[in-house]
């Protein structure tokens, strides 16, 4: 009986303990922060991709925990996020704190002994986050284009860990996952718009499930996908994509538009969900895509 109550003691804590760093989110950054190593690193250093996905996670890890600090009252109202564990009352806020803290400060540690600059835009990243985007959110729209650019530095913040430099081509890497947050953020906030109404979040552009805000995610998608295939042209440096790999970004790239134009004809939430798993589909294999493009040029 002691037996099984501690186990699931355990397994509970270790539950939330996933829910409070968002851990599915938190794995995904990392995977587009490993992608943009590949991308700029001459030859690969494991220790260094170790630190990286370890600095990352806390520091993913740091901003999601003070996010659901700052937001516990409103969280209880949303049905998606009333069971988190502060305001489900498995949690205080001083647990919550001290695991934010402890992770902010390691996550700086970890991404400054790979180099001063990746720990600066982790800070950064986690300041604009906590700090600026977090706060807007119930305030005005425009919180989605300040939560960009937070949400952005990952696969450009892999460059600079591999190269200790910012330069053009870690600036393309977040210019595509920049322009690539509004069409799936705004996919997420017309799909979940009546619980986001619930806390006071307003994430749509214009405010409303709308034609003016499918009109803007259609033009921020085309906007993704031309930014995407900008290293076609070697105009960007080091940062190079085949003819062969630019046609299957553009292909990605047209099946998200499709999502994003099928949203503008039927204005559903049912719409708005599949564009969202469109454009978690669409960058994601972009990030490979532009991985496997390197080394399979470097092989040949």
């Amino acid at each position: 009986m002691s037996s099984t109550g501690v186990h699931i003691s355990s397994a509970s804590i270790l539950t939330d303990f996933k829910e409070i760093t968002k851990v599915r989110l938190a794995v995904s950054v990392v995977f587009s922060s490993v992608a943009g190593y590949f991308l700029g690193a001459d030859s690969i250093d494991f220790v260094t991709v170790f630190l990286l996905a370890i600095g990352g996670y806390f520091m993913v890890g740091a901003s999601n925990a003070y996010n659901q600090i700052i937001e516990r009252d409103l969280d209880a109202l949303m049905d998606r996020t009333k069971n988190r564990p502060i305001p489900d009352g498995r949690m205080s806020v001083s647990t919550a704190f001290a695991i934010a803290s402890i992770f902010t400060i390691a996550g700086l540690i970890v991404l400054y002994i790979i180099n001063p600059k990746t720990a600066m835009f982790g800070a950064i990243s986690i300041f604009l986050y906590v700090s600026v985007y977090t706060p807007l959110k119930t305030k005005t729209p425009l919180s989605v284009f300040v939560g960009a650019i937070p949400g952005a530095i990952p696969f450009m913040l892999g460059w600079v860990a591999a190269t200790g430099e910012f330069s053009i081509e870690p600036g393309t890497l977040f210019m595509i996952q920049f322009f690539w947050q509004f069409p799936h953020f705004w996919a997420i906030g017309w799909w979940l718009f009546d619980d986001y109404k619930k806390g006071g979040f307003f994430m749509l552009p214009t405010g409303k499930r709308d034609k003016g805000t499918a009109i803007q995610v259609i033009l921020y998608t085309v906007w993704t996908i031309l930014v995407s295939l900008i290293p076609v042209f070697g105009v960007t440096g080091k940062l190079f994509l085949s003819p062969v790999a630019g046609a299957l970004i553009l292909i990605l790239g047209l099946g998200m538009l499709y999502y994003a134009l099928k949203l503008y004809k039927e204005k559903t939430a049912q719409a708005a969900k599949k564009l969202m798993f469109a454009s978690v589909s669409y960058i994601t294999l972009l990030q490979i895509v532009y991985v496997f493009d390197k080394f399979i040029r470097e092989w040949i």
